[in-house]
């Protein structure tokens, strides 16, 4: 049974995903649902059935001769969020090992100049944030670890520690497909067969576990250093 704590904390977490069925989406919901259990109160902002647009337009532009610009009323709302969250947990499948558009166009539009970046004081300094990528790679596929490496260097130290947070981890949730598939040494996709009956609860138990550990360890690690 699950220890209740006292409120530690606002959580946001953020789905990038274009299905609300989407195994993202559900590992979505059990990130908020620890989250809520270890004693925060979670914001699920849930981008797609929110309606919000990516694309990059006039009134979210960046003003590099103007950090004070007013940006949409829209990018202030979700600036307003992430102001309110100590903690954020960004949960997306991996896209040519990057993030989809859903979420990319969430950090051009809403993590702005003058926001998130271009003060001497960042003003989400000292938040933490996890990331939470889903892979249709299996975990001995050889391009796991290129991938991990990429992503680290994409959303910790391209993102994250550009804005000031004081931890960003991010945790790749390998074998996310009902069909293993990997690339072979003369560049072929390799699909396997796909699971089914007990082996598929079995696969899905297992992902829940280690995605469940990532959250886990990211507070474990906010305990020791707070």
């Amino acid at each position: 049974m699950t220890q209740q704590h006292s409120q530690v904390g606002t959580a946001l977490v953020v789905v990038a995903h274009h299905r609300t069925d989407s195994l993202t989406a559900h590992t979505a919901r059990r990130a908020a649902a620890r989250l809520e259990a270890a004693g925060y109160r979670v914001d699920l902002l849930d981008l797609q059935a929110e309606g919000f647009d990516p694309r990059m337009n006039l009134a979210d532009q960046p003003d590099w001769g103007n950090r004070e610009k007013r940006y949409s009323d829209e990018a202030h709302a979700h600036m307003r969020r992430i102001l309110d969250a100590d903690v954020l947990v960004a949960v997306f499948p991996v896209y040519w090992q990057s993030v989809p558009a859903l979420l990319k166009g969430w950090i051009d539009r809403v993590w702005n100049y003058g926001f998130a970046y271009g003060r001497s004081r960042p003003r989400l300094t000292g938040k933490r944030i996890l990331w939470l990528g889903l892979a249709g790679a299996t975990a001995d596929d050889p391009v796991v670890a290129g991938m991990q490496d990429v992503l680290e260097t994409q959303l910790s130290d391209g993102i994250a520690y550009y804005c000031g947070f004081s931890r960003s981890t991010v945790g790749l949730l390998t074998d996310a497909e009902e069909r293993p598939q990997r690339v072979d040494a003369e560049g072929n996709l390799l699909i396997g067969a796909a699971v089914a009956g007990d082996e598929r609860a079995a696969q899905y138990a297992a992902f829940d576990r280690r995605a469940e550990e990532f959250v886990e360890k990211f507070l474990a690690e906010e305990l020791v250093t707070s």
